[in-house]
């Protein structure tokens, strides 16, 4: 989701591997030594930067779960900012940061599915916490749109749109046959369409 162009530091370049292995073959399929070839670095030299590989998987969950609420955040305070836009270029804007992270982090959607249930109790509740709050300023958001959604049809209508845009997993390893932007674009379609339609 980050949007930085210098180089990754050591810790960022573990857990994306960590990620990407984890992902491919699920957390106790994938031993420290491993983690660590994968980075050039020895699989005890990984304990300098994290105490083990469930430090890792806790790290990466919260701490993506931190990052969407976060850029969701930016992107409402940024719009906003530019004269008290529109609640259809506020929601315009989280779709579009939501579809950069299902498109850039799939490996994470992954071990979210897959793992989240490995996490020790307090990291989970953070997690859920933190995937409460952004699901709430969604639901804001399209209930500005849509005024006539009550709460919880807005709030199905955000996971359901959620279940669409993190689907980007099973696109394969291309990622798509049309490429990212043409992808992107459809994603972006069928979010406006769903949320469209729970509001009629």
């Amino acid at each position: 989701m980050a949007t930085r162009t210098d180089a990754p530091t050591r810790r960022e370049q573990i857990l994306k591997e960590a990620a990407r292995l984890f992902a491919e073959r699920g957390f106790h399929g994938v031993g420290v030594d491993e983690i660590g070839a994968a980075v050039g670095i020895s699989g005890p030299g990984l304990y300098r930067h994290f105490a083990g590989k469930d430090a890792m998987l806790a790290e990466l969950l919260v701490g993506i779960s931190g990052q969407l609420l976060t850029g969701a955040k930016r992107r409402l305070a940024e719009v906003e900012a530019d004269g008290g836009a529109k609640a259809e270029a506020v929601l315009d804007s989280l779709i579009e940061g939501h579809i950069d992270f299902a498109l850039d982090d799939r490996p994470l959607i992954t071990l979210h599915d897959r793992e989240l249930d490995r996490l020790r109790d307090s990291d989970r509740k953070m997690v859920r916490q933190l995937q409460r709050q952004y699901v709430e300023l969604w639901v804001g958001v399209v209930r500005e749109v849509y005024p006539g959604l009550g709460e919880p049809a807005a709030r199905s209508a955000v996971h359901s749109v959620f279940g669409l845009l993190n689907s980007t997993p099973h696109l394969g390893r291309g990622g798509s046959l049309s490429g990212r932007g043409a992808t992107a674009e459809l994603l972006h379609r069928m979010a406006r369409g769903a949320f469209a339609a729970a509001g009629v």
